[in-house]
């Protein structure tokens, strides 16, 4: 396995093509944003690794994907988390310690993210998402996981599922948690549903990344997430020391680096964030064997059809849907009780039940439930 225990990489950043450089003036801290990620960990009561996790030229020249492990000397089958757009691992404390009681578990900053490296993805969109997919297979077999329960939370569910599809054989369960990218985007989305001066900017900002924002104020920067999102923040009151500063500065130090990941999420959305290329048109590329867990929360933005859909397009398959009262888009931090309970009965089936063993699961299939905060 080749991976770099500790150590503190310089990696290497390109120029994004979306700001034209005008906002270089911009200045993150890998010191302030190792120290922060660090903080924030130091909640959870299990013991942890951190370590580099060297890939080799999947994009770019040497690319590097910062991991943490949690007892990862159980034989059981291990779990791996992948995060949303502009996120990094550490946005999971609240779950850790309950997901790694009973078995591996591994989150990643998903290339383009965090503390991974920041290489220059393909402008097209499927070959975005390939060079994505590539990027975990790779990580998987330096890793050396044979098989593995695989969680994906908004863009992670998208690119766990484009994995599943392409890697079938290691997925031993999907997770998805409220995911992006799955319904086509109906037509006149925008015009029916957004206000005339919302569509207006959002017209303006067309060649812009997501947040540019963020790294356009600056050392303001932390300033205007906790201004924006001062709900994230408060969620994490419960777990993490001063998380009114320490959660913006780290979404902040997260996002004030090159947008290499985020460049390659503007390469597959169109209009305000529908996929390109969405999943619910190559449903049949899954294995009708792989058992899938689909949990929403009922006040999420995203669209909740996808687990209905994947029913009906897999009415032989394990599928698992489940809508948590009272949760938004967030739903691992809004209900983080019921999101580990839901994963951890999802990792209960796993172990019961091998895909590669059976070509059509029987008897425990297409269930929805609905549950009260």
């Amino acid at each position: 396995m080749n991976v770099q225990m500790g150590s503190e990489l310089n990696l290497e950043t390109t120029e994004s093509s979306w700001t034209g450089g005008w906002f270089s003036w911009t200045r993150q801290s890998d010191a302030m944003l190792r120290h922060v990620e660090k903080k924030i960990l130091s909640c959870l009561k299990t013991a942890y690794k951190r370590f580099y996790v060297d890939i080799g030229s999947v994009v770019g020249q040497s690319d590097k994907i910062w991991t943490v492990s949690l007892n990862d000397e159980s034989s059981r089958t291990p779990l791996v988390m992948l995060h949303g757009m502009g996120a990094g691992l550490a946005l999971w404390c609240p779950n850790f310690d309950a997901l790694a009681e009973t078995r591996p578990v591994y989150a990643i900053d998903l290339l383009g993210f965090g503390r991974s490296s920041r290489p220059k993805f393909a402008t097209e969109a499927l070959k975005a998402e390939a060079q994505w997919v590539e990027s975990v297979e790779e990580w998987r077999r330096e890793v050396n996981l044979p098989q593995f329960i695989l969680l994906g939370h908004s863009l992670g569910g998208y690119i766990a599922t484009s994995y599943a599809m392409k890697y079938p054989e290691r997925v031993r369960h999907l997770i998805l948690a409220d995911p992006w990218g799955f319904p086509e985007r109906p037509a006149g989305a925008e015009k029916q549903q957004l206000p005339l001066w919302v569509r207006a900017i959002g017209t303006a900002l067309q060649p812009l990344n997501p947040l540019w924002a963020v790294r356009a104020a600056g050392p303001a920067g932390r300033w205007l997430v906790s201004r924006t999102r001062p709900d994230i923040s408060r969620k994490y009151n419960g777990y993490v020391n001063d998380a009114d500063n320490v959660i913006p500065e780290y979404i902040y130090q997260c996002n004030s680096q090159t947008p290499s990941g985020e460049s390659a999420f503007h390469s597959l959305m169109t209009g305000f964030g529908w996929a390109k290329n969405p999943m619910v048109k190559r449903i049949d590329k899954l294995s009708p064997a792989l058992p899938i867990t689909v949990l929403y929360g009922s006040r999420s933005w995203v669209d909740n059809s996808t687990g209905h859909v994947l029913s009906e397009h897999r009415p032989h398959s394990r599928t698992y849907v489940q809508v948590i009262n009272g949760a938004g888009h967030h739903v691992y931090l809004d209900k983080p009780e019921l999101f580990n309970k839901y994963v951890l009965e999802a990792c209960s089936r796993a172990d019961e039940y091998d895909p590669r063993t059976s070509t059509v699961a029987e008897g425990d299939t297409n269930k929805t439930e609905e549950h009260n905060s």
